[in-house]
């Protein structure tokens, strides 16, 4: 289905194609033509399946079709939430990327960096604002942003919002906003929290879903690796330097964890980049640049500062310390295998983490294939103690099943398109 036949303009659809995509996501096709109708959206949908191209897209529509016909205000039209800076910046760079030939002028709001940029491009006269919580509470604060001629309300990875505690900012803004507005909320999962959200702010929302939630994309391949949390890096240099990875995604726990696998993979002659919240925007921004560039052949992230990465080409992701959440490890994996491109995730289990495992395989209802590196095996994990034998137990009956390898070692397969 071309994005020609879901009711968007021309010029929106000419800068559609200027980015390369010819055909809309599921998301995409289900949510756009709602969107279009001026109905209130919850769309839940996995990470990597086109989520801000389904709001962008008929924000820019309605906005375009708006000042056309002549029908245009002045102040901000349309507001965009978003739990962190990264993906603050990504989804204003989709504003501007998509509606190249429109007329619409955006800006990203959000702190660690000074205020003169932002305050300037407010005062000039915006659009469509993209912004964090936090820096938007700041400024309204101070009378800088005035939000009373909003018509679009778009609430991006409201998961997040409560995992990172901004839901009570995020209930602040809206209050600030007309109620006759349309509201489009979007979530890569739908807890009870999310739904008492959406019931607050929206006014008969159509919800649409795609694929299973608890799930990650199809085409990513999942892998378990048991190795001692001491060998851990030399596995991590033995993965990229065998295989020749140039782009490689992988999650730390902590940030002092995130430096000391950075410094570790520069002194081995590994160009790398660590993300995480003590680094300056600044920093941040030149990391995720130069990673998308191929300045650097491997990011280092921790959970937080993950959100927003959106990169072509991540052939893998590479969880160096297990998650100790089922969901943060959807999100992490969700980062490859992106717009219905292939991916391989790894996850280094050390015997500690092994409840981790469990916990995870539980949520996605699968167990996830192991494989052996030789030099780095550890045994496999040891099976429960039998409980004692009950009355009416007969011999032979089959007792608790234990982890098996999984599959014999071998290579990685490399990300295919």
């Amino acid at each position: 289905m071309p994005f020609k036949t879901l009711g968007l303009s021309d010029k929106l659809v000419q800068g559609i194609l200027a980015t390369g995509y010819t055909a809309p996501t599921d998301i995409q096709s289900r949510a756009i033509p709602l969107a279009l109708e001026g109905r209130d959206i919850i769309g839940c949908a996995q990470t990597g399946t086109g989520k801000t191209a389904a709001f962008v897209l008929p924000l820019l529509n309605r906005l375009a079709a708006e000042e056309a016909a002549g029908r245009t205000r002045h102040g901000i039209k349309a507001l965009v939430l978003t739990p962190t800076r990264e993906l603050a910046l990504q989804v204003e760079e989709s504003v501007r990327t998509y509606g190249r030939f429109l007329h619409q002028r955006s800006v990203a709001i959000y702190g660690g960096v000074g205020y003169g940029p932002q305050l300037h491009a407010l005062a000039r006269g915006v659009d469509i604002v993209v912004a964090t919580p936090g820096r938007l509470i700041d400024l309204m604060g101070q009378r800088r942003v005035d939000l009373k001629h909003v018509q679009v309300l778009i609430i991006d990875e409201a998961d997040r919002m409560f995992d990172m505690g901004f839901i009570n900012a995020v209930r602040q803004i809206v209050k600030e906003i007309p109620t006759d507005r349309q509201t489009l909320l979007f979530s890569a999962t739908m807890s009870p929290d999310v739904r008492e959200l959406a019931a607050s702010v929206q006014r008969q929302p159509k919800l649409i879903e795609v694929g299973e939630r608890r799930n990650p994309v199809a085409s990513v391949t999942q892998h378990l690796i048991s190795v001692a949390r001491d060998r851990k890096i030399d596995l991590l240099f033995q993965i990229i330097e065998s295989e020749e990875l140039d782009c490689v995604l992988v999650f730390s726990r902590t940030k002092h964890g995130a430096d000391r696998i950075q410094q570790r993979l520069e002194r081995r002659g590994i160009p790398s980049a660590a993300l995480h919240a003590n680094r300056t925007q600044g920093q941040r921004q030149r990391a995720l640049d130069g990673f998308k560039r191929g300045h650097y052949r491997v990011l280092v992230a921790t959970d937080i500062a993950a959100r927003g990465i959106d990169v072509d080409g991540i052939s893998h992701v590479v969880n160096f310390d297990t998650p100790a959440f089922a969901e943060d490890y959807i999100h992490r994996i969700g980062r490859t295998g992106r717009a219905s491109a292939t991916g391989n995730a790894l996850t280094f289990v050390d015997p500690d983490e092994e409840d981790n495992v469990r916990k995870i395989e539980r949520f996605i209802g699968k167990r996830i294939e192991r494989k052996t590196v030789p030099g780095f095996a550890t045994p496999p994990p040891a099976a429960p103690a039998p409980r004692p034998a009950s009355p009416g137990h007969r011999p032979g009956q089959r007792g608790p099943r234990r982890y098996g390898s999984g599959g014999s070692g071998g290579g990685f397969n490399r990300r295919r398109r």
